[in-house]
């Protein structure tokens, strides 16, 4: 029996191994992307579920992204997040807004517009980090409102998830899912009162 190393094989099999540029493959297309996963609620009260979840994954080193899409009212904005445990970043929107209700925001178009605008600003961070590969998990919070209220294409949504490059889970959470989301759930958590 003949023992051999990948040193001494490449060695004695040049034209095996050789890869000309015109066959470079894609090393992205074979990295395993982790699950997707979804916390679903009837009403808004997912985030003490993913907030334990980030900082036991940030606490046993992992690189972890957490995105509140519809709070404010702290002024973080990507600019001024939050650092926890050394490895959870936590950002919310850089302006100060705190409503529930899509209603109340489209009796206020100045709000609205407020709204509109930083939830937009944190959607372009979040598809950069998706596509980046620098974290381990990435939480997007209540990503299927701000679908609800058109802030988010769910399209676009849809189109940086199947792009993603990212080895740990993406979480989304929020109330209505759209089915074609639902669809590509690896995992859907109904969380009950």
């Amino acid at each position: 029996m003949v023992i051999s190393s990948s040193n001494s094989y490449s060695r004695s099999n040049p034209e095996l191994v050789k890869i000309s540029s015109s066959n470079k493959i894609n090393l992205k297309n074979f990295i395993q992307n982790g699950q997707i996963q979804i916390y679903q609620s009837s009403y808004r009260g997912s985030y003490s579920s993913i907030i334990r979840d980030c900082l036991r994954n940030a606490a046993l080193g992992r690189k972890v992204l957490l995105v509140q899409f519809m709070k404010g009212g702290v002024k973080q904005g990507i600019s001024n997040a939050v650092k926890l445990c050394g490895n959870l970043t936590w950002v919310r929107s850089s302006h100060a807004f705190d409503q529930y209700h899509s209603e109340e925001i489209e009796n206020d178009e100045n709000l609205k517009k407020t709204i509109h605008e930083s939830t937009y600003e944190l959607w372009n961070f979040c598809k950069k980090q998706l596509l980046s590969g620098e974290n381990d998990q990435i939480i997007l919070d209540e990503i299927f409102l701000a679908i609800e209220m058109k802030i988010i294409d769910k399209d676009d949504l849809i189109s940086t998830l199947k792009n993603r490059f990212i080895a740990g889970d993406v979480i989304l959470t929020g109330t209505d899912i759209p089915k074609e989301l639902s669809l590509m759930a690896n995992q859907i958590t109904e969380l009950r009162s």
